[in-house]
């Protein structure tokens, strides 16, 4: 794996490539460019699927696992994605991601009642599913539809992958930490208008 300031043969140190350079790479088939994309979402990804993954489901499947089929689809996948922004690949992912836990829950779920019967207790939610109830959730992700794509992606990047201000600025392009916050804020509201609505 290659780290992303360690220096190039020659010495010279490599510039931070931004997600959408390597995604290009990527294409063209470059391996490096491959393992610094990965190094970069690997963390965040595994993170993110941990918290919304089940104890009883991360029993039988690792969350590395669906992490690394996750982005093994992405790569399949990337002549038709366009990213412009770090978040808006992230985002990406996260759907991927989202997707496969979901039928990884469906899937153990199924298999424990064929194991232990109906009338077993159930090992319980995920962290995410104590914190924020069943409707919450299913209303936040629809609302989360209903905004704009860079919109969206600063809401995930700050709340479910913990970027910084100084991070989401970079990753979306915008001048300063402070226009990352206040366009979080903005869109925070939004969101609250929209979950209010349904």
């Amino acid at each position: 794996m290659v780290d992303p300031g360690s220096p190039a043969p020659d010495g010279v140190p490599r510039p931070l490539d931004s997600t959408a350079v390597l995604l290009e790479r990527v294409r063209d088939g470059d391996s490096a460019a491959r393992e610094r994309l990965f190094a970069r979402v690997l963390p965040l990804l595994t993170r993110w699927a941990h918290a919304r993954l089940p104890a009883r489901a991360r029993d039988l499947a690792e969350t590395d696992d669906l992490v690394q089929v996750a982005l093994a689809r992405a790569l399949t996948r990337l002549e038709d994605f366009d990213a412009r922004r770090e978040g808006a690949f992230l985002a990406y992912l996260r759907q991927i991601l989202r997707n496969l836990v979901r039928d990884e829950v469906r899937r153990v779920r199924s298999r424990l009642t064929e194991t232990i019967g109906e009338s077993q207790e159930d090992p319980g939610p995920s962290p995410l599913e104590r914190t924020v109830s069943a409707d919450v959730l299913d209303r936040y992700e629809r609302a989360l539809q209903t905004l704009t794509a860079e919109a969206r992606e600063a809401v995930l990047l700050r709340f479910e992958f913990e970027y910084s201000y100084a991070q989401i600025a970079e990753a979306l392009g915008k001048p300063s930490p402070d226009a990352a916050r206040m366009m979080v804020g903005r869109t925070l509201v939004e969101l609250a208008r929209h979950m209010r609505d349904r």
